[in-house]
């Protein structure tokens, strides 16, 4: 009997085995560090990257892509985020300006005893992907100069090649972070030249 129950067992756990569900997979929106500034920094400008609003639909720990067989979305429960998507977005934003501006993030740094002089709130208003096939995103943005509460507003849009199934989509949404922080970084130095202007007179 001793025999028959050790094979019994040993066929059962094969199957239990087989029938777990894999681990899901986790994504980031960082990428690798950007290029530096051609230009060092002496004076870090002091930034603050607001916490970044998305649609609720997105708002969960799965990737949302569309689905081609219902016409509407779906969850991907084996692909996930790091963390929640808002956060995933802020922080990748954030490391872009930082490194495009020579800037330094005091959200980011806990430097609450710090006053940022440019404050960057950011929406994504669209984010979808079809894998395998495109990525298309809509980002709204405001930057605001402090303390003169002088603010410059913009939209960042793409759609994307997404080959590859969800690599490829992610690669696509890391793109869209790259060009909203270009875009953001751009209106930033557009504040920068009108304070330098003004000081100069």
């Amino acid at each position: 009997m001793k025999p028959a129950m050790t094979l019994a067992t040993a066929s059962l756990a094969a199957v239990l085995l087989g029938c777990a569900s894999p681990e899901p997979r986790y994504y980031s929106l960082a990428s690798a560090p950007v290029a530096a500034p051609a230009a060092p920094v002496t004076q870090p400008i002091w930034i603050e990257v607001a916490p970044v609003r998305v649609p609720e639909r997105l708002n969960r720990a799965q990737l949302v892509v569309a689905d081609s067989t219902t016409g509407g979305v779906k969850m991907l429960d084996q692909s996930r985020w790091s963390s929640s998507l808002p956060d995933e977005f802020r922080d990748a934003l954030s490391q872009q300006l930082q490194t495009k501006l020579g800037a330094v993030d005091t959200y980011q740094q806990g430097l609450a005893e710090v006053s940022p002089l440019y404050r960057v709130t950011t929406e994504v208003v669209r984010l979808d992907a079809e894998p395998g096939e495109r990525a298309m995103a809509t980002i709204t943005w405001t930057v605001r100069r402090q303390p003169d509460g002088k603010v410059l507003s913009g939209r960042t849009e793409a759609d994307l090649p997404a080959p590859g199934q969800i690599d490829g989509v992610v690669a696509a949404y890391r793109q869209v972070v790259a060009a909203t922080a270009t875009d953001i970084a751009a209106r930033v130095q557009t504040l920068r030249a009108q304070t330098d202007t003004a000081t100069a007179r």
